[in-house]
């Protein structure tokens, strides 16, 4: 199946001229309009083309009332898609129905070549060709990391969550930073996975600080191992979306995989392992060397954290801030920043990071 050169040709594209009016026309176009200037008066040409669906698949993804592909294109794109029989009919200004039907006829060839295309791959990759017309989408899907046992296939979804993870590939010392919601533990954790499966690790060892978030947990009840496994919770989380859970649960009891604070690692040598420190944004200057000095034989530790999140006392500098800035040129360690662009949570996210980064919330209380 593909896309006949048919719907390339200028008779595919009807112009309909709408009504003079005097002074601009109204409209929600983004995208620069084509206009006819005569007498004083604009002219705004809307431009209809077709893309073909030519099975029963593809025309089940645009046309399904469960999928949300054709509503996410057309607000991408701002124009009107609608289905015709076995046709979409792009409607719009000049200035981008050709760039939106190119970007449909690029994701049905991802479509045919089983490429899985999340809606948050949607977004990002027609933000992508609306800035780059003549870019080629597909080289924007990247390669599997690890599939998960309910078949949810895990991969990089931004240049720099692939810069990371080619990162982490490449080198035994790795530091990510950048803002929640950007992937940092989550791949880390799917590489672990996925090399300690293919057995060049023999452990798995997650680690973070035990720092409370502006919260007292001191006083509740329970042993050490209840008090401590609020912090660790989310690392248990991703562990267990990853693997299946008895399979997980027998690792953690057999010290295969295991969960501990920072803390715990004072003293050790860790040989053979994939580490990874979490929030170490949390962690102090002592720690970070302490941690990064644990690293042994045939092992790789990967650095997470989000600077402007930290925890600490405000006497205490974040070990995360330091590492960054005076390892980043030792070869072998490789410093990955992230961004807004890179959150792939809910869509207020990127607004709620760009509002505090803007207005730059102090982290110090105002007395």
């Amino acid at each position: 199946m593909g896309i006949t050169d048919k719907t390339r040709k200028p008779e595919y594209a009807a112009a309909v001229k709408m009504r003079n009016v005097p002074g601009a026309l109204k409209t929600n176009a983004k995208a620069p309009k084509s206009r006819l200037i005569s007498g004083g008066a604009e002219k705004e040409t809307i431009l209809i083309e077709k893309v073909e669906l030519e099975d029963l698949e593809l025309f089940n993804k645009f046309s399904s009332p469960s999928a949300n592909i054709k509503d996410i294109i057309a607000n991408e794109f701002d124009a009107d898609i609608s289905v015709r029989g076995n046709v979409l009919l792009v409607k719009g200004n000049s200035g981008n129905v050709a760039v939106c039907a190119g970007f449909i006829r690029d994701l049905i060839n991802l479509y045919k070549n089983g490429k899985v295309v999340t809606d948050n791959d949607l977004i990002r990759l027609a933000k992508l060709k609306i800035e780059n017309p003549g870019s080629d989408i597909g080289t924007q899907i990247y390669p599997a990391i690890l599939t998960t046992p309910r078949k949810k296939v895990i991969t990089p979804r931004t240049a720099n969550q692939k810069k990371y993870t080619d990162a982490i590939y490449k080198n035994d010392i790795v530091i990510g930073v950048g803002p929640a919601g950007t992937g940092k533990t989550y791949l880390a954790m799917a590489c672990a996975i996925s090399l300690f499966q293919k057995k060049l690790f023999d452990r798995i060892i997650l680690t973070r600080p035990a720092v409370e978030a502006g919260e007292k947990l001191g006083f509740l009840p329970g042993d050490i191992s209840q008090k401590i496994n609020p912090y660790l919770r989310p690392l248990y989380d991703a562990l267990y979306e990853m693997l299946e859970f008895e399979k997980a649960i027998k690792l953690i009891d057999s010290d295969v995989i295991e969960v501990a604070p920072i803390a715990f690692m004072r003293g050790r040598t860790l040989n053979n392992s994939f580490i990874i420190l979490d929030e170490a944004q949390n962690a102090t200057n002592e720690q970070m060397k302490m941690m990064l000095t644990r690293i042994g034989s045939g092992s790789k530790i990967v650095v997470n954290g989000d600077i402007t999140q930290t925890d600490l006392p405000y006497d205490k500098e974040s070990g995360l801030i330091t590492a960054s800035k005076i390892l980043m040129n030792i070869a072998g360690i490789e410093v990955v920043n992230f961004n807004g662009t890179d959150v792939l949570r809910h869509k207020l996210v990127q607004n709620i990071i760009k509002a505090y980064e803007t207005n730059e919330i102090s982290r110090f209380s105002k007395k």
